[in-house]
């Protein structure tokens, strides 16, 4: 007969913490969240350190260049989806690595030919005043001028004239090579008293364009997450079908990290992708998952996981468990998972991170997840609202929405990563919908890190692993869990004061 496991399947809403005596070096300003995203031995140092415990879901409705430039500007990491070609896939990789603090690529590029009038149709389009003139058009092509909306007016201009008739030629333009610095590129700023320098290449194609105006904002992101050369660190998704071929051209992109995608990572398919991957690019982290318990996740871990994803079924745009009634409630998965992972530490003296994947609705659920032992969480929804992620914002009655969809839905049409058989989904195991709109990423994730500072000065913790060791949770009965809410009627004005 089948094995019934005695412990109850239970979620983040069934537990609370328990506030811990506060000391005077606990606040806010001292909480260090750095976590440790990869395999290391125990008392030493991993290879690759988050600053901020937050990795986005591998998600094509989630996982952008876009967003995974903010994220890793914010502390955290985001992986690439990869239900997408590996050209495809490669080339978002090398957006994110291209990327430079500062060092803009110019996306306001017009001909010498070309009119004014279409000048100021693109200059509308893309919000920009500055424009690059290239011999072709393109970011990339040799500078010949640099045109703003100071050099001519709409209506004093005749907009059938040529560019080339109010753009400063690049004889008269101070530029820098492509060796520069920002620091030495933001002195110069400074020092020439100039509004923007142009970094071109040793053939005078223009690589980049740093501006006076994004020098506070290179201030306002202090806990990057970078490599050796100072470039954003990413990561990107794999799967157990054609890791042969992805894997080598995501190394040539420059992925800092890989991660196994799949609804049920507890598989020999899994277990002889990592190890296939461990013995041609050992020098290559890669996750595996997902798992529920600590039988799985110790099969992970011994085929060579360098950290491995938790949950099954408890994402908000997941059926699985309608469909199939296999998965296992988050909070009991990561308990377990968490235990499983110190007696392997314990007897390989090994740490293999965990990551929680999915069960996330609210901002404390994330620090009941560190709390239970997660190294980092990885979230679809939550970062899924932002303007960074690449689905539609869409307007309704009661506000804007932002499009969501599953991997497991048929508009991802991701039908391997599920293996039900044949050559497409025979039912869904995700569904396509719509999450409220949250607007900038940097603003929202800010607001989420400061409230698992505040919950860890609670409980008297400066550090995760201090947060894991000391945390008190308490299981929450139903009467207890409505206790938590508001119970009057809200005010939906401001109030007035006097």
């Amino acid at each position: 007969m089948a094995q019934i496991m005695a412990e109850v399947s239970r979620t983040f809403n069934e537990y609370l913490l328990l506030p811990n005596r506060t000391r005077t070096d606990c606040s806010p300003g001292t909480v260090d969240l750095r976590t440790p995203l990869v395999r290391h031995r125990v008392g030493e140092a991993p290879a690759i350190e988050l600053h901020s415990p937050f990795t986005s879901a591998i998600m094509q409705a989630v996982s952008s260049p876009e967003l995974a430039i903010a994220l890793a500007r914010n502390g955290g990491l985001s992986f690439v989806h990869h239900n997408q070609s590996i050209e495809e896939q490669a080339a978002a990789v090398r957006k994110v690595k291209n990327f430079k603090a500062g060092f803009v690529t110019s996306d306001t590029n017009v001909r010498p030919g070309d009119t004014l009038g279409h000048l100021v149709s693109l200059m509308h389009r893309t919000g920009h005043s500055t424009a690059a003139v290239t011999h072709d058009g393109s970011a990339a092509g040799r500078l010949l001028g640099l045109v703003t909306s100071r050099d001519f007016h709409p209506q004093r201009h005749d907009l059938d004239g040529p560019v080339s008739a109010r753009m400063t030629a690049i004889a008269h333009l101070p530029h820098a090579g492509n060796d520069i610095t920002l620091s030495a590129a933001n002195a110069r700023l400074w020092d020439e008293r100039l509004d923007f320098l142009p970094v071109l290449d040793d053939d005078g194609h223009l690589q980049h364009l740093v501006f006076r105006s994004d020098y506070a904002d290179n201030k306002r992101f202090p806990n990057q997450v970078v490599d050796g050369d100072k470039r954003l660190r990413v990561g990107a998704g794999v799967n157990t079908h054609d890791y042969r071929e992805r894997v080598p051209a995501l190394m040539e992109a420059g992925a800092d990290a890989l991660c196994f995608d799949s609804s049920d990572g507890y598989s020999d398919w899994q277990a002889q992708a990592l190890t296939w991957v461990k013995k041609h690019y050992p020098e290559i982290p890669i996750g595996g998952g997902n798992v529920v318990d600590g039988e799985a996740f110790t099969f992970l871990a011994e085929a060579g996981a360098d950290f491995v994803k938790v949950g099954v079924g408890g994402g908000s745009i997941c059926i699985t468990r309608d469909q199939k009634g296999i998965g296992r409630g988050q909070a009991s998965a990561v308990l377990d998972v968490a235990a499983a992972r110190g007696a392997f530490a314990e007897r390989t003296g090994e740490y293999v991170p965990i990551c929680s994947d999915g069960g996330l609705v609210h901002d404390y659920h994330v620090a009941l997840a560190l709390a239970m032992g997660s190294d980092f969480v990885m979230m679809g929804r939550y970062f899924a609202r932002f303007d960074q992620a690449p689905g539609m914002k869409l307007p309704t009655r009661d506000g804007f929405v932002k499009e969501y969809w599953g991997e497991g839905s048929n508009r991802a049409r991701n039908w391997q990563r599920y293996g039900q058989g044949g050559q497409g989904l025979i039912f869904e195991e995700g569904v396509d919908g719509y999450v409220p709109y949250a607007g900038d990423l940097n603003e929202g994730l800010a607001v989420t890190t400061a409230k698992i500072k505040s919950t860890m000065v609670s409980c008297g913790s400066t550090s995760l692993p201090e947060f894991q060791s000391s945390a008190r949770l308490t299981l929450v009965s139903e009467q207890s869990f409505q206790e938590s809410h508001a119970n009057v009627t809200v005010r939906d004005t401001s109030a007035t004061v006097a």
